[in-house]
C-alpha cells in the first residue's frame, strides 16, 4: 500500500528539498576548511584564502535554508489551504533561476578575486558588496528580489483561493517578513552607524524576528500531522509563541545596538528585551514535549518526531541559553566577537533552522515518494543521524565556549592583554575539539544522506479513538 500525495503540486517540493541537502554538505565541507585554516593558518592558501571560505560557508547556509524554507512552503501551503498549487511550473522556473544564480555566485566567489568581482558586477552603480552574510553582487541580490516576489505570489495566490489556516497565515508572515526586510541590504549608507543598523535589521531581523514564525509554522505543521493533536491546541500555542517571539525579538536587535554609535539607552532596551528572548524558545520546548504527550496517534514516521522535538530542545540551548550567556551589555562588552558568539551561532542556527527543516524532509520526503514513512530500519539510521549531529555540534560549541572564555580572559581582562595572534595560538586545543566536532557533523549528514537509500517495510501505524481504543493501520512497503 502506498502513500498518495494530497495534491499533485506538491511534488514541487522535492528538487527544493534535494537542492536543500546537497548545500548543506557543502557548508560543512568549507567549514572543515574555515576549521583547518584556524589551526594550519595557509591551508589550500592561496586557492581558497580562509575570506573566501567564510563567504562561502555563510552564503550556503542562507542559500539551503532558503530553499528548505521555499521547498516547506511548496509542500505545506497546498494542504493547509486545501487546494493546488497556483503554478507548479512557476516554482520549478523559479527553482533553476535561484539553484543557476546560487551556483554561479560561488563560482564567482572561488575563482574571481572579491574586489574584481565587485568590478565586473556592477558594484559601483549600487554598492551592496562586502558586508558579512549580504556579499552577494548586485545581479545576485537582483535575482534573489525576483526569485522571492515569484515564489511569494504563487504562495499567496495559491493561499487566497483555499483554505486559510493560523499555520499558513503565519507561515506567510513570516515569509513576506523575510523577503521586505531583504531589501534594507540594497542600503549601504556611508555612515558607518547608520549602515551597521540596516545591516542588523537585515541579519537580526531575520534570525531572531520572521525566521522564528516560519520556525514556528513548520513545527506546527509536523506536530499536527505526527501526532493528531487537535488543531484549535496548536493554533493556541502558536500564537502565543509568535507574539512573544516578534516582542523580544524586535526590541532585542538593540543588544546589537550597544557599541556601534547610537544613544545609550539602547543598553537597556537591548539587555531587558534580549534577556526575554529564551521565553518563546523554552515555550516552544513546552509546547513540542506536551504535543508530543497528547498525541492522538502513533505516527510510522518516528524520525520525523524525533527531529521536531529536537528543534526545540537544541534551539532553546541554541538561541535561548547560549545567547542569554552574553546578551546583556555589561557582559557583551567583554565578549562581542569573540568565539563565545561563534558558539552562540552554531548553536542557534543548528538548533532553531537547521533541524525544523530537517524535520520537514523528513516528513514530507517519505510521501513525496509514495510511501508514508520510511522504514523502520531506515529510520534506525536516520535517527542514529540526529545523534551523530547534535553530539558533535555539542562537542563544537562547548569548544569555542571554552575558547571564548580563554580569549575574553587572555585579550579583554588580564592586566597585561594578550595581542590578538598570540591568543590565537593559546587557543589551538579548542579548534583541533571544534574540527573533530565538525568531522563528526559530517559523518552525521552523511548517514542521514545514506537513510534515503534504504528500504524495507513500514510499521503499522496506531491511532487512539476517543475511547483510548487503539486501531491497527495496515503497513506501507517502501
Amino acid at each position: 500500500m502506498t502513500a498518495k500525495l494530497p495534491y499533485r503540486s506538491q511534488a514541487v517540493a522535492k528538487p527544493y528539498f534535494i537542492a536543500a541537502l546537497l548545500l548543506f554538505v557543502g557548508q560543512i565541507l568549507f567549514g572543515l576548511v574555515m576549521g583547518l585554516q584556524y589551526i594550519v593558518g595557509d591551508f589550500l592558501f592561496p586557492a581558497i584564502p580562509f575570506n573566501v571560505a567564510r563567504m562561502v560557508h555563510t552564503n550556503l547556509l542562507i542559500v539551503w535554508l532558503l530553499f528548505g524554507f521555499m521547498g516547506s512552503a511548496y509542500y505545506l501551503v497546498p494542504e493547509e489551504a486545501e487546494t493546488e498549487l497556483y503554478s507548479p511550473k512557476l516554482a520549478l522556473v523559479l527553482f533553476w533561476v535561484f539553484l543557476v544564480a546560487g551556483a554561479l555566485t560561488i563560482v564567482g566567489y572561488l575563482t574571481v578575486p572579491y574586489a574584481k568581482l565587485a568590478e565586473l558586477t556592477g558594484n559601483e552603480l549600487l554598492q551592496t558588496m562586502g558586508r558579512e552574510f549580504l556579499e552577494q553582487p548586485l545581479p545576485t541580490k537582483l535575482g534573489i528580489v525576483a526569485v522571492a516576489l515569484g515564489f511569494l505570489f504563487n504562495i499567496t495566490m495559491t493561499l487566497l483561493k483555499g483554505r486559510k489556516t493560523s499555520i499558513s497565515l503565519v507561515l506567510h508572515l513570516g515569509l513576506w517578513g523575510l523577503a521586505l526586510l531583504f531589501l534594507f541590504a540594497f542600503v549601504n549608507p556611508h555612515n558607518l552607524v547608520r549602515d551597521k543598523m540596516y545591516w542588523w535589521f537585515v541579519v537580526h531581523l531575520w534570525v531572531e524576528g520572521v525566521w522564528e514564525l516560519i520556525l514556528g509554522a513548520l513545527l506546527a505543521f509536523v506536530l499536527i500531522k505526527t501526532t493528531g493533536v487537535d488543531r484549535e491546541v496548536i493554533d493556541k500555542w502558536l500564537y502565543v509563541i509568535i507574539a512573544f517571539a516578534l516582542m523580544t525579538g524586535i526590541l532585542g536587535t538593540g543588544h546589537h545596538f550597544y557599541f556601534i554609535g547610537l544613544p545609550g539607552y539602547w543598553h537597556w532596551i537591548g539587555s531587558v528585551f534580549s534577556a526575554l528572548e529564551p521565553i518563546p524558545f523554552f515555550m516552544m520546548t513546552v509546547f513540542a514535549f506536551n504535543m508530543v504527550q497528547r498525541r492522538r496517534r502513533d505516527h510510522p514516521n518516528q524520525a520525523a518526531v524525533l527531529w521536531a522535538v529536537g528543534t526545540s530542545v537544541m534551539g532553546f540551548l541554541g538561541a535561548g541559553l547560549w545567547g542569554f550567556i552574553h546578551t546583556l551589555s555589561s557582559v557583551n562588552y567583554y565578549t562581542h566577537g569573540t568565539q563565545i558568539t561563534a558558539a552562540h551561532g552554531h548553536l542557534a542556527f543548528y538548533g532553531a533552522y537547521v533541524l525544523v527543516v530537517i524535520a520537514m524532509i523528513s516528513y514530507a520526503m517519505p510521501i513525496l515518494r509514495g510511501r508514508i514513512a520510511n522504514s523502520r530500519k531506515a529510520q534506525s539510521v536516520e535517527m542514529w543521524s540526529f545523534w551523530l549531529m547534535t553530539i558533535s555540534m555539542g562537542v563544537m560549541v562547548l569548544a569555542l565556549t571554552g575558547a571564548g572564555i580563554l580569549q575574553v580572559w587572555l585579550q579583554r581582562v588580564a592586566d597585561n592583554p594578550t595581542p590578538f595572534m598570540a591568543t590565537q595560538t593559546q587557543l589551538n586545543l579548542f579548534y583541533w575539539i571544534r574540527l573533530w566536532g565538525g568531522v563528526g557533523f559530517l559523518a552525521g549528514l552523511v548517514t542521514y544522506l545514506c537513510s534515503f537509500f534504504i528500504g524495507g517495510a513500514v510499521e503499522q501505524e496506531v491511532t487512539t479513538g476517543a475511547g483510548g481504543n487503539a486501531r491497527a493501520v495496515p503497513a506501507q512497503r517502501a
